[in-house]
């Protein structure tokens, strides 16, 4: 072979290598669609809860929605789940939320937030990991997961809440 036709494939090689790279970072970088209508929806149902207004969670929530993490297990439907979404925020009526982290895919969203509100006269602060399960771009089906000691500071009355996001020191030594 000659010098020119050793170039030439020395060109195309590369032309193919640096094509393939173009091609594979910019389709596959960040979320897909789906994943960001998820998280979209997501984002729409803490800030309709946040502000008390639930008269879209139709359009966020399928009707046969299933919330894991009622008071006393399962919460099925949605009429059921706005019913218990509005006894919550009943209960703290000047809730904020505060996302610290979310990921997201076709499936799935998982957001870690922090929320903030006065309950039964006192300033609460608590932490949640959320996770939410979609389908043709509603939710279906929730968990919620809170540190045990938070939920303990919420369940007794007239007791201050440690909240700091601190590591527990090791007290017993």
């Amino acid at each position: 072979m000659s010098k020119t036709t050793n170039m030439k494939k020395y060109y195309q090689f590369l032309m193919a290598a640096g094509t393939l790279f173009i091609v594979s970072c910019s389709g596959g970088g960040g979320l897909s669609a789906k994943a960001k209508k998820n998280k979209e929806v997501n984002a729409a149902i803490m800030k309709a809860y946040e502000g008390g207004d639930f008269s879209k969670m139709g359009d966020y929530m399928a009707a046969d929605a299933i919330d894991h993490g009622g008071e006393t297990g399962d919460v099925k439907g949605l009429e059921n789940i706005i019913s218990e979404m509005k006894k919550y925020r009943a209960m703290m009526p000047d809730m904020k939320s505060t996302v610290i982290h979310e990921m997201a895919d076709d499936e799935y969203v998982m957001t870690w937030a922090k929320f903030t509100g006065t309950m039964d006269g006192k300033v609460t602060t608590m932490t949640s990991a959320d996770i939410t399960k979609f389908k043709d771009g509603k939710a279906v089906e929730h968990w919620v997961f809170m540190d045990p000691k938070e939920m303990a500071a919420m369940m007794a009355p007239g007791e201050p809440m440690d909240n700091s996001l601190e590591p527990a020191k090791d007290t017993s030594r």
